[in-house]
Formats: structure tokens, sequence, C-alpha cells
């Protein structure tokens, strides 16, 4: 039985939250298609793939991944921005944990991410004011607490001034809550600095309490065992990195113009929307040519508004023209892959990663602790049809300008 078990919504959220742990050297894995069979390890993550499923169904998949994990201590991993079902999905894992409380810090420092007075910010903006509030399922407000006024459980708010002060005044507060209730509360907790976050941790390790947050609070988990081994930082293989672009966030469209040009290679949107996928022997001939390579279906803002455009005129849901930009570009990197395997593959967006490792027929990732930078793990395919190949995931929102070159940078063996 795993020691921890983490159900993150979406892949690129399991991978940075797990190495958090697989950082103080605990062997970890992150399972990334749903229902697979998690392998055995001290720290299992599991991907539920349910960001933007219906709130039934993704309570479903959180209920599923509870029971699939059988873990020790539950981390429900939800967003730093405060995207997807978050409230149906804690709800359920209260329900299939049994727990007597749970314990919920969104906040990231190392990103940006921040609660103070309840209100969730991203670097200097409350979140339901930045590009996350018109994600599909984005925040519908930056009040934490609101996120879970619609489920059973009661919901209170522990201030930053009871974080700030102890360990014990935060762990008085949670024993408060749990007698006042006749169900288990929902605590939402104020964290704006890395010490927060370490004193919510050391209040919450005192009660069965399913933990609830970002990468951030991860970091700070108490677990009863001894780590398993120093994290290892991992070499890349020959030849050149291959990088597989889905985000379009703002974030990520900065960091591709610091790309150079050379490295860049575009699939034609319209094609894509067609199911016209020919480019692999062109993107293996890059590689073959030790040439590091970066994957993308937009680099600007305009393309992305001009291809859901083009998706509506073919009959096509914004989500729609998604997911099939997001397959169209896993499937052509995946067959470059068979035809010249890189030195090692680069994913940034959860829906481009998952899709990724299906096209790759990889179901599991271990993790090595190690990182490029804050929230972007490097880890290595324990399965599939280039399993040992070093793997970099990134969250569209995270990094400087320069990440993804750094990222390139990495796997081509220049630390």
């Amino acid at each position: 039985m795993p020691e921890l078990g983490i159900i993150a919504d979406d892949l690129t959220g399991a991978m940075d939250t797990a190495n958090e742990v697989a950082a103080r050297g605990y062997e970890t894995i992150v399972v990334s298609v749903p229902n697979a069979s998690p392998s055995v390890a001290t720290v299992v993550a599991i991907n539920t793939d349910s960001r933007y499923a219906t709130p039934a169904d993704a309570a479903d998949a959180v209920w599923s991944g509870v029971d699939a994990v059988g873990a020790a201590t539950v981390y429900k991993k939800i967003d730093s921005t405060l995207r997807g079902n978050i409230g149906p999905e804690v709800a359920a894992a209260l329900r299939a944990t049994a727990a007597d409380l749970a314990v919920v810090a969104p906040a990231f420092p190392a990103t940006g991410r921040r609660t103070w007075g309840g209100v969730h910010w991203v670097n200097e903006t409350p979140v339901a004011e930045t590009e996350f509030a018109a994600d599909r399922n984005g925040p519908p407000s930056s009040t934490v607490t609101d996120l879970f006024t619609a489920q059973e459980f009661p919901v209170e708010r522990v201030d930053g001034a009871d974080v700030a002060e102890s360990a014990d005044r935060v762990a008085a507060r949670f024993s408060g809550a749990v007698r006042r209730h006749d169900q288990p509360p929902i605590l939402v907790c104020d964290a704006r600095t890395t010490s927060h976050l370490e004193t919510i941790a050391a209040a919450g390790a005192g009660f069965d309490a399913l933990f609830v947050g970002s990468g951030g609070l991860a970091s700070h988990l108490r677990l009863d065992i001894p780590a398993d081994s120093p994290p290892v930082v991992p070499e890349p293989g020959p030849g050149a990195p291959l990088a597989v672009v889905g985000s379009v966030s703002e974030t990520t469209l900065e960091q591709l113009d610091r790309v150079p040009d050379r490295q860049l290679f575009h699939l034609d949107p319209h094609s894509v929307l067609d199911g016209d996928t020919d480019e692999a022997a062109a993107v293996a001939d890059r590689l073959d040519r030790d040439l590091p390579t970066v994957l993308t279906a937009a680099s600007e803002r305009s393309t992305v508004d001009e291809t859901l455009a083009a998706g509506r005129d073919r009959g096509l849901s914004d989500g729609e023209v998604r997911d099939r930009v997001a397959t169209g570009l896993a499937t052509v990197a995946a067959d470059a892959c068979r035809i010249t395997p890189p030195s090692g593959l680069f994913y940034t967006g959860g829906d481009v990663a998952v899709a990724g490792l299906h096209a790759l027929d990889a179901t599991t990732v271990s993790l090595s602790g190690a990182t490029v930078d804050a929230g972007i793990p490097i880890g290595h395919l324990a399965d599939g049809d280039v399993a040992d190949i070093l793997l970099i995931t990134k969250a569209g929102g995270f990094g400087t300008e320069t990440t993804i070159v750094n990222c390139l940078d990495t796997l081509d063996g220049e630390q």
C-alpha cells in the first residue's frame, strides 16, 4: 500500500505535485491514464483527467482514484489557478476517505500563487480577474470558500493571522471546527509563504485529514516512513530534444517567443482539425540532424483565435477544437519518436501531455525529484514505446520567458 496517494485532475498537475514529494527522496510514480493499475511505490499519483468532465463524472473519477490507489494518506491535488471541478472533487474525496476534515491550501508561492484574506491571487491579481477565468472551467470567484458552498460539507476559513502565529494555533482552529459540526468540515487556509504552508501541514499532521492543495502544500506533508533514497538528476539520452507545446496561455506564448525560429516546427492548424497529421517524418528528420525541435500549432494569439473560428466553421465546439489539436500534436510527436528517438520529451499543457503519453502507449512516469524550475519536474517514462526516455512536463501558466528554452537545454544535456 502506498504511503501517500495523490489524486489530480490533470497530468501536469499530478507531475509537479508528486515531484515535490519525490524531491524529498521518496520513490514516486505518476499514473497518467485513469483507471490504469498503479505500480507499487511509496508515493503514487493518479491523473483522473477530470478537469473538464461534468461535475458528476469528475466526482466519480475521484472516488475511483481514491479506491484504486489505496493509500494511507490521500492528497487531493487542485489547480493552483482554481480551474476545474474543485468543489465536487474535494467532496468526493472527503466521502471516499471518510476523513475527519479537509485541509485546503491552494497556494504555491514559488509560482506566484498565494491566498490571503480568503482571496486567491496569481502574482498580483485575484485569480478570477486573470486569463485563467476565461478557461472553459475557470474559477467563478477569487474567494476560495465560494468553490465549496454548493457541497454538503460545512466550510470555514482559517485566517492568515492564525497561520502566521503557530501550528498549535492552526491545530486549535481545526479541532474547534471538527467539534462544531456533525460532518467533516472543509477548512480553507490562507498562505502566502512556504513557511505558512509548512505550518498548515504540521497542524494537519495530528488529524485524520484529507489534504487539498497544489504543489506548494504537498512539499510539506509529513510521511511516517523514512525516505527511500536521495533524488538523482537523470541524464538525457543521445540525440536532440523534442518539445510539444499544446498550451496557449499568455505565459506559454511569451515563452515560445524566446525559442529560436530554426527550432520551431509549426503544424498547420487547419490540417490538424481535418485529421491530416503526416509531418512525423519531417520532425524525425530534424531530430536525426540533432536539431532541437519545438512542435506547436500556434505561437501567436491570432492563430489561436483563427483556429477556434475554423473549428466552429466545421461544427466543432471550442473544447473539441482543443482536443483535436492536442491529439494531432501528440500523434505527430509519437510517430516521430518511433522513427528517431529524441534525447528527451517535453510537454507543456495538461491536455497535450496526457494525449502524448497515450499516443506512445505509456501509462506510468517515474519521477526523479529534480526540476528545471519550480513546478517543472524531470522524470522518465516507465513503459510504452519509448520507455526510459527522459520526460519534462509543465503546466501552461508556469515559468518565466526562458522556461521552454531552459527545458530544451536540460534535455540536451546543458544544466
